[in-house]
């Protein structure tokens, strides 16, 4: 499976306040303000662009997200997250390996279900150390979505 490094996703209590440090300490370029809610999962997050680097506030409102800030806090980066050019590839490829790819709340996710609310399309593969997780997400999509949310 061909992946590349893409960002981390940490947690956040406040994106507004976060979005305003990252800025004022690093002159980040921030996108604007995504939201993703489907099945339970409600979250508020946006991307900080440092350079070519990159990472995730986000700030959990309701689900397994907002869970995980009540009991350990801000600050946590509980997601690394890759791109691949085929996510149909990627996905083949872990369950033949016998990793069932996961939606956002755990679930498993069937081939014709990765499409995210964002656009991109997107697999999880199942918590096996904690609470940290690996996120796959195809990598024109990506592109796509940054270029929208940074115009």
């Amino acid at each position: 499976m061909e992946l590349t490094f893409s960002h981390v996703d940490v947690l956040v209590e406040d994106l507004e306040q976060a979005c305003a440090y990252y800025a004022k300490i690093f002159n980040a370029n921030l996108s604007t303000t995504q939201v993703w809610n489907r099945g339970g999962f409600h979250v508020r997050y946006a991307v900080v662009l440092m350079g070519q680097e990159r990472f995730m506030l986000v700030q959990p409102l309701t689900g397994n997200l907002r869970e995980l800030l009540d009991a350990h806090g801000e600050g946590m980066i509980y997601r690394h997250c890759y791109t691949t050019p085929d996510i149909e590839v990627a996905y083949a490829e872990l369950v033949a390996k016998g990793v069932q790819p996961e939606d956002e709340n755990g679930r498993p996710l069937a081939l014709e279900d990765l499409q995210s609310p964002s656009g991109t399309r997107i697999i999880w593969l199942p918590k096996r150390f904690g609470h940290f997780s690996i996120e796959i997400l195809e990598e024109k999509g990506l592109q796509a979505f940054m270029q929208a949310a940074f115009a």
